[in-house]
């Protein structure tokens, strides 16, 4: 059958949903951001300094602690054992800074931990990227040949490993940012206001996760509904 038999504008169904609840999510980062990254805490201290007491709190030892350009651009590498925090994080005394650094943190302590969820993230990693890369052109190929109606149906399967990711990583977020909140708390790295604050960055960064999720379930029906119709 001709290539136009199979496109329609259902994908709107799915675009728009995705599109609209990514928006939401980062107007909400931004926002929080914004707001506790002009709030300096009363205890001064730094992002780094807050990042090198939580992992003192939880027995951490030998995770580096490094500055990195841009903005929001906080991660933990696993595989050099370091914790990069934005300028914005690493040297500012303000609810947000210290709030991401805890959290960044906190998954350090969920390597040292061996944290299930994240070991098992770590393992699909591999297939995810695989699938994010290939799913689509396969099930394109699959729809536009029949002889290879058998591809779809693999990049079907091979997205569903970018859903399962996004599925697991929330777990993973959601307990390192709890992870940050205790040590906050434990440590009063920040009064009880001001940890308020920093939950509410918190909370704000986890509905991206959450969005990102949603979105990859969204595609994931939709390339399910085009191998459906094809059959």
């Amino acid at each position: 059958m001709p290539w136009y038999y199979y496109y329609d504008f259902s994908y709107l169904y799915f675009l728009i949903p995705s599109l609209i609840i990514t928006l939401i999510a980062q107007i909400a980062v931004k926002h929080a951001y914004s707001k506790y990254s002009g709030i300096l805490s009363r205890g001064r201290i730094s992002g780094a300094e807050a990042a090198r007491e939580v992992l003192r709190m939880n027995g951490v030892s030998g995770v580096q602690i490094e500055r990195v350009a841009g903005n929001l651009t906080d991660h933990y590498d696993p595989r050099t054992n370091v914790i990069r925090l934005s300028s914005g994080v690493y040297d500012s005394s303000s609810i947000a800074a210290i709030g991401i650094a805890a959290h960044e943190a906190g998954h350090a302590v969920q390597y040292d931990r061996s944290y299930f969820p994240i070991k098992i993230r770590s393992v699909i990693l591999p297939i995810t990227q695989i699938g994010s890369q290939l799913a689509w052109p396969l099930v394109l190929l699959g729809l536009v040949f029949e002889t290879l109606t058998v591809l779809s149906l693999v990049g079907v399967i091979l997205y569903g490993a970018v859903v399962l990711f996004q599925l697991i990583t929330l777990p993973v977020e959601f307990n390192a940012s709890r992870r940050a909140m205790e040590a906050i708390k434990a440590g009063n790295l920040l009064e009880a206001e001001e940890a308020k604050g920093a939950r509410a960055v918190l909370s704000a960064a986890a509905s991206t996760y959450l969005a990102a999720m949603l979105t990859a379930v969204l595609q994931l029906f939709r390339l399910m509904s085009l191998v459906r119709r094809r059959r």
